[in-house]
């Protein structure tokens, strides 16, 4: 345990990245009393003492009801738990909290895929805490937004149905935070995945000075990328259509303050990806997502080109500018054909 730890928090938060430190932020901006666990004692005890999270989300003054800790074990009795941890990490976090001797809700705020295994984060999540109800959190979010209290609107994907809802929509929606319910956690989990790689490319459009014309088409076109993985995983379409697919989507592939987008926009500057990812804190989802993906669509003939094309280039394979031709190279069809095709 690390500083002040505020023994009545009802709620807690694992993660105290920009995203898990600005939800902390926003739900305790009413004066909620908020678990938050920090890998690193020095970030909780600067949490605690500060009011600051100066690594990732600095310029933020945190809520004094905000009580930090590196200390796992002292969330696992909080009933509900937003998980806020890398996708890369998220099994590893979980094993490492201990079950609850209540029923607990597992909120997943980690977009991603799990490099190795190709599994989902609820699929993750339900093998590292099989006795937990499980929920995703997911939309177009910018972490320093939601923590300044501007209007945000976001998918929240319950297991169990509206029951499961009415309890977490109680404890996390706010003034400004609006979740709108849906029950196909898979396919808030697929949109959430799928367009970090996408804002790779899109940033990738920009570097190389492509125009908004062409960053359009290539938001249209991965969202068909989108659709075809979402319908062979059994995602809904109008999951996809929604705030967790097309909405994260637009919002990601139009702003240097996405990670992944401001990656692909270095990468079209000509930067490698070391020259890219210098002194980062964080690094973006979608690189360890691309590859896994398309081994995915892969094995389940899913054509993907622009996550291929993305793949491609994140391993070096080819320079940017050359990525982008083939891509212009391929040959012409009907716009809907794709779906049906899958081509």
């Amino acid at each position: 345990m690390t500083g002040i730890f505020s023994v009545d928090a009802r709620i807690g938060v694992i993660g105290a990245g920009a995203w898990g430190t600005a939800l902390a932020t926003m739900l305790a901006a009413d004066g909620t009393p908020v678990a938050l666990w920090a890998r690193s004692p020095a970030l909780a005890e600067e949490i605690n003492a500060a009011r600051v999270n100066s690594a990732y989300l600095n310029g933020v003054t945190l809520a004094r009801t905000i009580a930090a800790t590196s200390d796992l074990a002292l969330l696992a009795d909080k009933p509900v738990l937003l998980v806020v941890c890398p996708a890369q990490h998220l099994g590893k976090v979980l094993a490492g909290l201990p079950a609850s001797s209540t029923p607990r809700d597992l909120v997943l705020c980690a977009k991603g895929i799990e490099a190795g295994s190709g599994r989902l984060m609820n699929d993750v999540a339900r093998a590292a805490a099989p006795n937990d109800r499980l929920a995703v959190l997911s939309g177009p979010t910018f972490a320093r937004e939601v923590a300044m209290g501007l209007p945000t609107a976001i998918t929240l994907a319950c297991e169990e149905g509206e029951p499961q809802w009415q309890r977490l929509s109680a404890a996390i929606a706010r003034p400004a935070f609006r979740p709108y319910y849906s029950d196909d956690i898979t396919g808030a989990e697929i949109g959430g995945a799928i367009k970090n790689v996408l804002a790779i490319a899109c940033g990738v459009v920009e570097g190389l000075g492509l125009g908004e014309n062409a960053r359009a088409a290539l938001i249209a076109r991965g969202y068909a990328e989108m659709a075809r993985f979402g319908a062979m995983k059994g995602a809904r379409p109008e999951t996809l259509s929604g705030l967790s697919g097309m909405g994260d989507l637009v919002l990601t592939c139009a702003s240097r303050a996405s990670r992944n987008y401001a990656l692909g926009y270095a990468l079209g500057q000509g930067m490698t990806m070391a020259e890219a990812l210098a002194g980062k804190a964080t690094v973006a989802e979608g690189s360890h997502t691309a590859p896994v993906l398309r081994d995915l669509a892969q094995a389940s003939g899913t054509s993907m080109p622009i996550v291929e094309a993305v793949c491609r280039l994140l391993a070096g394979e080819a320079p940017a500018h050359a990525v982008v031709t083939d891509l212009l190279a391929r040959p012409l069809k009907a716009e809907q054909a794709g779906r049906e095709r899958g081509d």
